[in-house]
């Protein structure tokens, strides 16, 4: 259903005539959708809807920041990010998607996967993890095992971020010049350069299996990362029913006494830090 919401946040800064969109439209934008996340946070918690939001995509696509700009504004008790690690030994004999079922939401609960199940029909097939069995195996389970998930109520939605190879290629440039940011590259990464058309079949492949009535797949052009978020949560929040939920009323009455300084008898806190 699509909600009635539309607030601040229903429109979308236009692209600048370079192509990007720069950091203060961006950033009004996205204040104005932080609203609507804070209300659909409320409503979740009020009526315990379970989100589960995946975000799959290209290395470099921008999983990370999307995933980012979505919880930023949010408790972050409620709103949980999935990012799991290689399997182990004996996660390896488990089915397959076993280890992710006890990350799922729970009542009132957001949980956004940092790549998730579909890693079977992505990294793991393209990059030889997974044999074609085990592949083929996984694209004709996913559709029911998603199919159990919406019927039982979760509310699923499948987002593929999309990004070109020469955009990949600048990214991944910075990475290995970024020291903040050289822990986002990795010897897989740097493999997957080669494999930019064989990602695209792997993808299209997936995409015709899973792209299901009750479980769609929603892909968004993330060449230009700070668009992509917002047009993202947009689409996040335009495909919740009406979460308009009032905020529980506070009785917020002032001090009846002037308010106290803190005190130290035991210890004191450390000296500030000196800025230059």
């Amino acid at each position: 259903m699509v909600s009635h919401r539309r607030g601040r946040g229903g429109h979308l800064p236009a692209v600048t005539l370079m192509g990007k969109l720069k950091r203060k439209p961006y950033e009004a934008a996205l204040e104005a959708l932080e609203l609507d996340l804070v209300g659909m946070a409320r409503w979740a918690a009020a009526t315990g809807a379970r989100i589960c939001v995946l975000f799959e995509g290209r290395d470099t696509a921008g999983k990370g920041g999307a995933i980012g700009a979505v919880r930023h504004v949010l408790n972050p008790r409620q709103c949980r990010v999935v990012a799991l690690s290689a399997p182990s030994e004996r996660e390896q004999g488990e089915w397959y998607f076993q280890r992710y079922v006890p990350h799922l939401p729970a009542r009132g609960e957001i949980v956004l996967f940092d790549r998730s199940w579909y890693n079977r029909a992505g990294v793991e097939s393209v990059m030889g993890y997974a044999t074609p069995e085990q592949v083929s195996a996984f694209l004709n389970q996913a559709p029911t095992f998603e199919k159990l998930l919406v019927d039982d109520g979760v509310l699923l939605f499948k987002y593929w971020l999309t990004c070109d190879q020469g955009k990949q290629e600048e990214r991944l440039a910075e990475r290995l010049e970024d020291p903040l940011k050289r822990w986002k590259l990795s010897p897989i990464d740097l493999a997957a350069r080669d494999k930019y058309d064989a990602y695209t079949k792997a993808r299209e492949a997936m995409l015709a299996a899973t792209h299901t009535r009750h479980a769609p797949w929603t892909l968004v052009d993330f060449n230009d990362q700070r668009l992509g978020r917002l047009t993202l949560i947009r689409n996040l929040l335009d495909r919740l029913p009406d979460t308009d939920c009032e905020p529980q009323p506070l009785d917020f009455k002032p001090l009846d006494r002037k308010p106290a300084k803190e005190q130290f008898d035991v210890l004191k806190p450390i000296p500030p830090f000196e800025v230059d």
